[in-house]
């Protein structure tokens, strides 16, 4: 089988949400016979030097890149008010693109060309033209409900306005664009309802987030205690305003509790507003090399996201490392948990004020829900498990 994905990125290395989702899908199925081609748009937000990748997987693929400047200009975003365009959608269209797109689709036929996410749809036309394939969106997120989330949370009213405008024009999009595959996947179960909702009519499964088990391996011996750590892209507005919100309203009585205790910040493209957080107990390390060291080496994750909408990967990589999380209701959302067994909750800060102290003052406490955690994540998120269901799904999109 013949299988194109359109990335919006590009997948290598693994070390973010979607990178990881789109690698680990690639990976699974290469294991299965399957041919992959690979086209992403290489953004400059977060551009790759394809010279510079050394991986097996991208060995085994036939890769295209387009480099493409998305950064939000205001001239650009000022006059796109006045279009009846999608100013998040359209900065991932470009005419050069899309002929490139275009000359690789005559040059070859696929069976299933795989959207991965909102930001390639704008492509999709190019594609009708020149393929037959049966075409699949998988939807990472419902990208309107992640901005009308953020506007509802946000305090300066030509901000908020802005974000609500945009959240619309987002809505439209996406709900115009959702019947015109074969096949939608979503990344989870609450996402696959706000989904249906939209008036999705084609078919609709959901494929959560999968893990490749020999990366994550534990060892307690190099786990430091009482510690905490928050991992995550801080260039992603939700991560910045759950983070602020737990240093702001939490953290300075979590502090109080111990003169040991430390909490370490960890993150792409963190933003200098946080350094000033720093102090004995917090630790602002910035960037980190690999994070699923950094993971083993810390006991308890924080993960306090007030918007947002998918499936948060980071907790799942962090279940996978036996690490007990506290999370907001929000953060946990589409992840099949249960609070006080493989996970915490806590939506408030008298919440996070309790479940830190359970923590600290009951070490079983935090290790059993860790064990439990990674006994969750093996259930529900195993790459092969996921690639065979997927490609079975392909087999039945073909034969009809």
């Amino acid at each position: 089988m013949k299988i194109l994905f359109l990335t919006g990125r590009v997948p290598f290395p693994p070390n973010s949400g979607y990178p990881i989702v789109v690698y680990n899908t690639v990976k699974g199925l290469l294991t299965l016979e399957t041919e992959i081609t690979l086209f992403s748009i290489n953004p400059t937000k977060d551009h790759i030097d394809v010279d510079d990748i050394y991986d097996p997987v991208f060995d085994q693929i036939n890769f295209h890149s387009f480099s493409l400047d998305i950064d939000v200009n205001v001239w650009g975003a000022f006059f796109n008010i006045f279009s009846n365009q999608s100013y998040n959608v359209s900065r991932f269209y470009d005419d050069d693109a899309a002929k490139l797109l275009e000359n690789l689709l005559r040059e070859q036929e696929f069976d299933i060309i795989q959207f991965e996410g909102l930001f390639v749809v704008p492509y999709l036309d190019i594609v009708k033209e020149n393929s037959k394939a049966k075409l699949v969106y998988r939807a990472h997120h419902v990208e309107f409900d992640v901005w009308e989330k953020l506007a509802t949370l946000e305090r300066f009213t030509p901000r908020k306005k802005y974000l609500e405008f945009l959240s619309r024009r987002l809505k439209v999009y996406e709900t115009e664009q959702i019947n015109r595959f074969h096949q939608v996947f979503s990344i989870s179960e609450p996402d696959r309802q706000n989904i249906l909702l939209m008036g999705c009519q084609t078919r609709l499964d959901v494929f959560p987030v999968a893990i490749d088990f020999e990366r994550y391996n534990v060892d307690v011996t190099k786990t430091s205690f009482p510690t905490l750590f928050h991992l995550g892209a801080m260039d992603w507005r939700p991560n910045k305003e759950g983070l602020e919100w737990f240093l702001d309203e939490i953290w300075p009585d979590i502090e109080k509790l111990s003169g040991e205790l430390r909490f370490y910040i960890a993150g792409r493209n963190m933003q200098k507003q946080f350094f000033d957080y720093d102090s004995e107990n917090l630790i602002v390390e910035g960037e980190i090399f690999d994070a699923v060291e950094f993971m083993n080496s810390k006991a308890i994750m924080i993960v306090p996201l007030l918007s947002g909408s998918g499936m948060r990967v980071k907790i799942i990589e962090g279940m996978a490392m036996q690490k007990c999380i506290i999370a907001t209701s929000m953060a946990a959302e589409g992840i099949n948990c249960k609070n006080g067994k493989d996970i915490l909750i806590a939506d408030t800060p008298d919440e996070f004020y309790r479940s830190i102290l359970q923590c600290i003052t009951q070490p079983n406490k935090w290790l059993e829900i860790g064990a439990n955690a990674r006994k969750t994540v093996e259930r529900d998120h195993e790459i092969n498990s996921n690639a065979k269901r997927m490609l079975a799904i392909y087999e039945v999109l073909m034969k009809g």
